[in-house]
């Protein structure tokens, strides 16, 4: 379980990355979603011990972030984001230097290495550069650090940034084999939605929902997203997003919209994006106009 209790973070401008916080986190995987700058990375850094809050607290199976950083350290794996591997060392000695750094002694971290290896089906290249992998096969060496460290919690900050669909699909069925509590920060919804037993939704700093995915989007049961683009003033919608306007719609209205020239799309998580006003792509602008 883990436990944050008001925690905010004050950057010395006076701008918060995270503005008071309280949650508790107990599903197997998590996703944390929000667009750049909503606060995802800083919680992770946080509760992985790289960052001190600047006030409340937070506990990991009831281990504090400030008073028990090694318990933490030693129970838990972090990817950072920037996270990339050193590219003239191979798989194989990734492996073996982070779990011996770890406290592994010599032979179990040559099992435990092993076996991740060959779970994430990266042993056939355990012997190569890893300036010579593809990016799905360099995130895919961070996971099976994770899975070989067997530790209580993994936390993953946007694992698959940067990935072209294929790789992200590898990484996905990776992150799938990891034991324990995973949280795991996003702004990919698809990555969401595939994987969480659990969603936070999180802007400015602050939690706005959570809730399994079914949960979060019951609201839209029934509906689908229409969406126009351009000067086209005469259809009536509830959002604006830059150019695009948004509204949502029963099924059996879908095709009174695509008359008018509109798409239409099915519900994901992105559309938590829209109703709430924070967009991926652009500042949300809510409307009065239901159908």
């Amino acid at each position: 379980m883990i436990e944050l209790l008001d925690l905010k973070k004050r950057y010395s401008d006076g701008t918060y990355a995270l503005k008071g916080i309280t949650l508790k986190l107990g599903k197997r995987l998590t996703s944390v979603i929000g667009r750049n700058g909503a606060g995802k990375t800083t919680m992770i850094r946080m509760l992985s011990t790289q960052l001190e809050p600047t006030s409340g607290t937070a506990t990991i199976g009831g281990y504090d972030i400030l008073k028990d950083t090694d318990a933490i350290r030693a129970r838990t794996a972090s990817i950072p984001q920037e996270a990339s591997p050193i590219g003239f060392l191979t798989p194989w000695e990734h492996m073996r230097v982070y779990l011996l750094a770890r406290g592994m002694s010599f032979k179990g971290a040559d099992e435990e290495g092993m076996k991740a290896l060959k779970a994430l089906e990266l042993w056939k290249s355990k012997d190569a550069p890893t300036d010579t992998l593809s990016g799905g096969m360099k995130r895919k060496l961070f996971v099976a650090m994770a899975l070989a460290a067997d530790a209580d919690t993994v936390f993953l900050d946007e694992p698959t940034t940067g990935l072209d669909p294929l790789s992200r699909f590898e990484v996905w069925s990776a992150i799938k084999q990891l034991d324990g509590n995973v949280i795991l920060t996003t702004h990919y919804m698809e990555e969401a939605q595939q994987l969480a037993e659990e969603v936070v939704l999180v802007d400015q700093g602050r939690v706005l929902e959570r809730g399994s995915v079914g949960s979060l989007l019951s609201g839209f049961s029934g509906k689908v997203r229409v969406e126009i683009s351009g000067d086209k003033s005469r259809v009536r919608m509830q959002y604006r997003i830059g150019t695009t306007k948004v509204s949502y719609v029963k099924k059996d209205k879908a095709g009174e919209f695509i008359a008018m020239g509109c798409t239409v799309r099915p519900i994901t998580l992105d559309d938590l994006f829209i109703v709430h006003g924070v967009s991926l792509d652009g500042e949300g602008e809510g409307g009065e106009d239901e159908y």
